[in-house]
């Protein structure tokens, strides 16, 4: 169960909070942290937090520009990237010790992952973000949402040419069709469905 961090730059219940509701409850979530309102200080506290609630997984994310939500005159941080805020949960996880090199009291028991677009990739393309996220420490990929099959397919077989799925786990994003909709010819009702999380 995904647990996401300000999605569409939009206030949204704390997302350490609600993951360590779900794990008091019985259930894993996998905790999404975004870069865009935090400093690196704030990340790396907000890492500690989760291990001291016992949250096991973490999606590592750039976040959405403020600019697309309803307060768009907010400040983004952006002091991390996903890949810099992934070698911070793996060196915590690893080493025990925080990038400055203080040694971190307990265990960072995280399964740590980043996210991807599934494309239909053009001829001679290099994943080159999902790779550097690979080299920073990602051991899941969960990608976007991708509801078609061939697209799909294509994408899947680029990675594999790099050699990527024997590397991580990937999880594939997909929709849930709301019961107004049917499937063979896609809408039949005019609204939208509505996600909690993904």
């Amino acid at each position: 169960m995904n647990v996401t961090d300000g999605a569409s730059a939009r206030a949204h219940m704390d997302t350490l909070t609600a993951a360590g509701l779900l794990v008091r409850n019985g259930l894993e979530p996998v905790l999404q942290i975004t870069c865009r309102d935090r400093n690196r200080i704030a990340l790396q506290s907000l890492l500690l937090g989760a291990a001291a609630q016992g949250v096991p997984n973490l999606l590592a994310l750039r976040g959405d520009d403020p600019s697309a939500g309803d307060q768009p005159d907010a400040k983004p941080v952006f002091d991390l990237d996903a890949s810099a805020l992934l070698r911070t949960a793996a060196l915590m996880r690893d080493r025990g010790e925080l990038p400055n090199g203080r040694a971190i009291q307990g265990r960072v028991n995280l399964f740590i992952g980043g996210a991807d677009m599934p494309i239909d990739p053009p001829a001679n393309w290099q994943p080159n973000s999902l790779l550097r996220k690979l080299e920073a420490g990602a051991q899941f990929v969960q990608t976007q949402f991708c509801m078609d099959a061939q697209v799909l397919r294509r994408y899947m077989a680029a990675l594999s040419d790099h050699g990527i799925p024997g590397r991580v786990f990937i999880l594939i994003g997909i929709a849930r069709w709301p019961r107004r909709v049917r499937h063979d010819g896609f809408a039949t009702s005019s609204s939208a469905p509505s996600f909690r999380s993904r």
